[in-house]
């Protein structure tokens, strides 16, 4: 009985991936060096908090609103290419049929296997041949614009919670390095889960995520350093 071969490749999941680990790392990142700046002017625990509190919200709500607007504006753009494409099928099917098999000739196809296969194609959908073929838009691709802000803002959101529950139950006096280590522990973790599931180099990954995030981090302290001492 032959047996059925699923590949499973990691280039299926970088959309997601990248939306998620894009999301959570700036949660983690923006909120952990708020929160050092702040600490860092020597304000009150609770003041700390509040900020914290005040970033991820703030952080959360112009995540989603960038990534709708962004995304919103890349499925107007597939709208307006797909509504072309539907005008120029109907207008000359034939050159659409030409085009479609030179497509095909590029990728290695002999002309006349290249035109039938583009002629059957468009027999069942002309439209989805030319938009997959053509424009390069798939239903797996295509945009989704409130689907990808409800991920954005959540993900910032699940980011931003971890620094802000070690500054919830930190004493006021080891706030700065507890924050700065759990903070970089989780980035590590966060780049560390993302290479693997990727299939990328895990200590590349936890390098280059920790390296930058405690640089943005050491500089956000240092900045809230120099204006607690000139306030």
């Amino acid at each position: 009985m032959p047996r059925h071969h699923g590949e499973r490749h990691q280039i299926g999941r970088v959309g997601w991936l990248r939306a998620a680990v894009l999301g959570a790392n700036d949660g983690i990142v923006s909120t952990s060096s708020l929160v050092l700046g702040v600490a860092a002017t020597h304000a009150t625990h609770g003041s700390i908090l509040v900020a914290g509190v005040a970033g991820l919200v703030a952080g959360a709500m112009a995540m989603a609103t960038g990534e709708y607007v962004s995304v919103h504006s890349q499925a107007d753009t597939e709208q307006a290419a797909l509504a072309q494409e539907r005008a120029e099928l109907k207008a000359d099917g034939k050159s659409e049929l030409r085009e479609l098999a030179a497509i095909y000739r590029r990728r290695g196809l002999d002309a006349k296997l290249a035109k039938e296969v583009a002629r059957q194609l468009m027999a069942h959908d002309a439209l989805g041949a030319h938009a997959s073929d053509e424009l390069g838009i798939s239903k797996a691709s295509s945009a989704r614009p409130l689907q990808a802000a409800l991920a954005s803002a959540c993900s910032f959101a699940v980011g931003a919670a971890l620094p802000l529950s070690v500054v919830a139950v930190a004493p006021a006096a080891d706030l700065i390095p507890l924050v700065a280590a759990s903070s970089l522990l989780f980035l590590a973790l966060l780049g560390g889960v993302a290479a693997h599931v990727g299939g990328a180099k895990v200590g590349k990954g936890v390098l280059r995520i920790t390296f930058w995030s405690a640089l943005a981090m050491a500089m956000t302290a240092g900045v809230g350093a120099l204006f607690g001492t000139v306030v």
